[in-house]
């Protein structure tokens, strides 16, 4: 389901307006029912104004089926809207807990909790930090990571090791790594 910090409507009226109307917000309008089965989640998944939408479908498949929540902070490097996530969300996008965000101020307005930031540029491994049930695991874009202002926020700063020579993993596959440990840790895994 779409949660967004506001009743869906202004939401969504708040969006459009700030752009062009765009017809891919209109598609993402009809998966925001409730389901009632889903509550919010402690720990969560944000995603700083990503590029790729693969890569947000697959982490929005991979919070519904783990029962992290997702936040999605604009602006995206493509349009967003549920054609454009289709392929790899599945049909696993009406189950999702997705919070969207107008940018890095109403986010961390309205986001409670510590912030991780997976980074390259971390000396911490992934494995040797410790994580708390309401952490916010902050991925950057696929293109440039984040600015300086996302990395000052961060409480914590945490890399995953890997050969010399070799840039970055895929931010889904990063996610997918620390989230596991962070919810190893927390005890937060699904029963």
């Amino acid at each position: 389901m779409l949660r967004p910090n506001a009743p869906l409507g202004s939401m969504l009226a708040g969006l459009i307006a700030a752009e062009r109307p765009k017809p891919q917000w209109a598609k993402l309008a009809h998966c925001c029912r409730g389901v009632p089965e889903l509550a919010d989640s402690a720990m969560r998944i944000a995603l700083f104004e990503p590029d790729l939408p693969p890569n947000v479908g697959t982490l929005v498949r991979f919070g519904a089926c783990l029962g992290l929540a997702v936040d999605i902070i604009r602006p995206c490097g493509f349009p967003l809207g549920r054609e454009a996530l289709r392929r790899s969300a599945m049909d696993y996008f009406d189950l999702a807990d997705i919070h969207i965000h107008a940018d890095w101020a109403a986010f961390q307005r309205d986001v409670p909790g510590r912030r991780v930031l997976l980074t390259t540029k971390a000396s911490q491994p992934f494995h040797a930090a410790r994580y708390e049930a309401e952490d916010v695991l902050l991925l950057g874009r696929e293109s440039a990571g984040v600015p300086d202002f996302v990395h000052d926020a961060a409480a914590l700063r945490v890399c995953i090791p890997m050969r010399a020579g070799l840039r970055s993993l895929n931010v889904a596959l990063a996610a997918a790594m620390v989230a596991g440990e962070a919810l190893k840790q927390t005890g937060l895994y699904p029963r």
